[in-house]
């Protein structure tokens, strides 16, 4: 492509004339491309120019770019096809800030720009470019740094080649798995009659891989990228008659699980999203099975309780749990996320828990419910019907255990004037299994005071307590005595 310039009027060998508006004479210092209007024109690829733009300027109808404008020069580019453009400033002695525009001064539209690429502080951007359309490239120094120009810039632009798996019929073989390939998609194109992935939309360029399972079972495929991708999977024997099989896009889940048959093809479209280009990694492995898991409550259950359970299953394969059965360890069985049981007698039941992905995968898993029921009473409470300040007397609490020995605190109180209880003394002993009326005694010494003789009466309150375990039945745990008179 051969260009020339006319005052006020750019001319391009195809015939296209762009206008520009006759700029106003250059400053000792200035770059020759300082303002839009002396873009330098790159009549072919690939091109790099190595300039100092320390002098450059920024005009007041600068469009903003990536949002910062220290300094700026300007390149344009008319490509005589549609082809993908890729343009960076490697080699710059400074940070800068790419930008890419189309139109005309004051009405400039915004293709695309970037500040650091791959953790450098150079830039580089890639886009599809339009044959016959003029864009407009413009360099500037980043960051807010103040002043103008920036110091010695390289600019470079050229066409990228397409990797070599670019096209469906070249689509890259997958002999065994677990496979993992990275190219470079930037020069990457969409073949005539490619399919649009079904989850996000066409991607900038694509690159395939098919493989052939000989056994059926589950696959899964990611790609990592720097920027977002997506990949979709196909059946099918030509790039215009594909079926969809599944589609992920990065982080939405980010991973595609698929079922898959053996001796069936299935090929994989992979490319980048938001126009993004760059090098990809694509993997595929067999997908896992689940992790099963789960926990019940209450962890010490009696045969008086119904027991919670809950699945806690996870999918390495991200396509969720399906189906949950469940076996209670006694004979009887269950489904969903979340069922209850009640078990009839004390014992160990080993309780299984088996899940199923929407995909058929399965994994169970297991775990020991233990079941004891510790249960005793308050049956007897003996205090004295009456006293005198001063006084000692017996006080009895008998307590009945009709399930194992335990060994048992209990709690003496006595009514305060507020309508709760004080404490006034605490026993803890064991308690044996005992049969018909039998009890355990708890005795205590009480000193009656001067102040249950003012009030005229004292009422006792008994709280039985197990220790190290729970009482199944605690509402018998507690018992009021009848009044004491002074």
């Amino acid at each position: 492509m051969v260009a020339k310039t006319l005052r006020g009027l750019l001319v391009l060998s195809f015939g296209l004339a762009v206008l520009l508006p006759a700029r106003p004479a250059l400053a000792q210092g200035t770059p020759a491309n300082d303002d839009f209007s002396s873009a330098t024109i790159i009549s072919a690829l690939p091109f790099t120019d190595t300039a100092d733009t320390t002098g450059a300027t920024s005009a007041s109808d600068d469009p903003a770019g990536c949002g910062t404008n220290n300094g700026s020069v300007w390149y344009a580019l008319t490509p005589s096809q549609n082809e993908v453009i890729t343009a960076n400033s490697f080699g710059s002695s400074y940070d800068t800030v790419l930008s890419v525009f189309t139109g005309a001064r004051g009405a400039l539209t915004f293709i695309t720009c970037n500040d650091d690429s791959s953790g450098t502080v150079q830039s580089q951007v890639n886009f599809s470019a339009t044959g016959g359309t003029t864009y407009f490239f413009m360099i500037s120094r980043c960051c807010g740094l103040g002043g103008s120009g920036g110091g010695q810039l390289t600019f470079n632009v050229s066409v990228p080649q397409p990797p070599g798996n670019d096209n469906f019929s070249n689509a890259t073989p997958i002999a065994a798995l677990p496979f993992s390939d990275t190219v470079d998609t930037t020069g990457a194109t969409l073949e005539p009659g490619e399919p649009t992935p079904p989850c996000f939309g066409p991607p900038a360029g694509s690159v395939w891989y098919v493989f052939t399972p000989a056994t059926s079972g589950s696959v899964s495929a990611s790609g990592d990228s720097a920027f977002a991708n997506e990949i979709a999977a196909y059946t099918g024997a030509s790039v215009g008659n594909l079926t969809p099989v599944g589609c992920s896009t990065s982080g939405f889940p980010g991973l595609l699980t698929i079922r898959v048959n053996a001796g069936t093809a299935y090929y994989f479209q992979v490319g980048g999203v938001f126009g993004q280009r760059g090098p990809l990694t694509f993997n595929l492995d067999v997908t896992p099975p689940p992790a099963a898991g789960f926990f019940f409550e209450p962890f010490d259950p009696s045969v008086f309780d119904t027991v919670q359970f809950f699945d806690q299953s996870s999918d390495p394969g991200r396509v969720g749990i399906d189906s949950e059965a469940w076996k209670f360890g006694d004979g009887t069985t269950g489904t969903g996320g979340s069922p209850t049981h009640q078990y009839a007698a004390d014992g160990d039941y080993t309780t299984e828990l088996t899940v199923t992905t929407t995909d058929g995968r399965t994994a169970t898993a297991s775990q020991v419910v233990h079941v004891s029921t510790h249960d005793v009473a308050i049956t007897k409470f003996s205090v004295p019907t009456s006293a005198s300040a001063g006084q000692t007397r017996s006080i009895t609490v008998g307590v009945s255990d009709k399930r194992y020995a335990e060994t048992v605190q209990v709690q003496l109180l006595k009514a305060n004037s507020q309508g709760g209880f004080d404490q006034v003394g605490t026993l803890t002993q064991p308690v044996p299994v005992t049969t018909g009326k039998g009890t355990t005694p708890f005795t205590f010494s009480y000193i009656f005071t001067p102040r249950d003789a003012a009030v005229g009466k004292v009422t006792f309150e008994a709280v039985a307590t197990i220790q190290g375990a729970r009482d199944a039945l605690p509402t018998d745990n507690m018992a009021i005595a009848s009044t004491t008179v002074h």
